[in-house]
């Protein structure tokens, strides 16, 4: 069964935009001007802010829509897209270099661990479409999950609780619960011992 996009820009941005469809904005304007804002407090206050300063990129991101549990760590380099759409439990981590272009919900479990330049990818296009549009769907990294460094998690891809990602590894398939995956496409390698 094919996944369900929460977001298709078809539905969302009028054709009277553009008269190529290629030159449409994926995104409305009050959504632009909101990304606008946040990357500059982004670039302000939170790229620059100390690396021990957890607590205070907690709180810039609070203050853009998104639910953050205690004790997140998102270091200096890491880069939300968009804020309001990014909902952590406790203890979440995403180290220098994180990317989380999240333009649909992405929920993260207790513990969940992104490591230094990993890629979640909440969207594509619909390459079958002459207009092209951005498909946005919504993702869900689980408890104590790793996403190891510079792996990629592709558009709508679940990560069961516990799961690894390997090193430069890229996921593709919903990952199951207490399972290590390796390689491009990422296929599972072996069980993980389960710790919680």
């Amino acid at each position: 069964m094919a996944k369900q996009s929460y977001y298709n820009a078809a539905e969302h941005i009028s054709p009277e935009t553009a008269a190529d469809p290629y030159l449409r904005p994926a995104f409305s304007l009050g959504n632009r001007l909101r990304r606008l804002v946040w990357n500059i407090c982004w670039l302000l206050f939170y790229r620059i802010s100390p690396r021990p300063f957890h607590a205070w990129r907690t709180m810039l991101l609070r203050l853009f829509g998104a639910t953050m549990g205690p004790h997140c760590h998102f270091y200096p380099a890491s880069k939300v897209h968009s804020p309001w759409n990014l909902i952590c439990a406790d203890g979440v981590a995403a180290g220098d270099g994180v990317e989380i272009y999240n333009p649909a919900p992405m929920r993260f479990g207790s513990h969940a661990i992104l490591s230094q330049g990993a890629y979640l990818c909440g969207a594509t296009h619909d390459f079958d479409d002459k207009a092209f549009p951005l498909l946005a769907y919504e993702m869900e990294i689980g408890a104590y999950a790793w996403i190891c460094a510079r792996a990629c998690v592709a558009p709508g891809v679940k990560v069961g609780e516990g799961a690894v990602l390997g090193l430069a590894s890229v996921a593709t398939r919903s990952l199951d619960p207490w399972t290590v995956y390796g390689g491009s496409p990422a296929v599972r390698i072996k069980d993980r011992q389960r710790h919680a």
